[in-house]
């Protein structure tokens, strides 16, 4: 009697698009403590020695631009994004999941789309001339900030695929066991 040895299921390919997603946020969360840590610094600075510097005052709101922009990737596809619910909490799972498919198809992948076809220039012609800040003693290398937009949002775009082809093997199950 020979025995049948099954292969392991395969993982859909949205997962694999939601580990990369993780991976990435989880590593441009540290962006966070290094914000706080300059924070500290520029607080200390003017505070006790009566000294700020430009270049922390910048350096702040390029860190936290960084970890919201990648941060709303990983809140997509955790489902940890803000919604307007006023009906949404009482549908079905299936429901929610043609909601989730028709809002992201229709609404938000198409301005994902623009604004990363809009910010690839934006970030180059910043990359091309070398842009740095309009403040003498601010950072060199805007291009850097700026590139972070195209980056960010095609991550985003990722995640927002990943959750649509969840939404559809849910309902493709959902389906198949005859449930709403």
């Amino acid at each position: 009697m020979s025995k049948v040895v099954s292969s392991p299921p395969s993982v859909p390919i949205y997962v694999h698009m939601e580990n990369v997603i993780t991976a990435i946020s989880k590593f441009v969360a540290w962006t966070n403590l290094v914000l706080v840590l300059v924070i500290i610094i520029q607080v200390v600075l003017r505070k006790v020695f009566s000294s700020g510097l430009i270049q922390l005052e910048e350096l702040q709101w390029h860190l936290y631009a960084t970890a919201v922009m990648f941060g709303v990737s990983y809140a997509q596809i955790s489902n940890l994004h803000v919604r307007v619910d006023l009906f949404y909490h009482k549908f079905s799972e299936k429901k929610k999941a043609i909601v989730d498919i028709l809002g992201l198809t229709l609404f938000a992948i198409p301005f994902v789309i623009i604004v990363i076809l809009h910010s690839y220039d934006f970030a180059y012609e910043s990359w091309r001339v070398n842009e740095s800040s309009s403040s003498p003693s601010g950072l060199p290398y805007r291009w850097l900030i700026k590139g972070v937009i195209p980056v960010s949002f095609s991550l985003l775009l990722l995640a927002m695929v990943a959750r649509i082809l969840r939404n559809i093997e849910a309902l493709a199950k959902g389906a198949q066991h005859g449930s709403e």
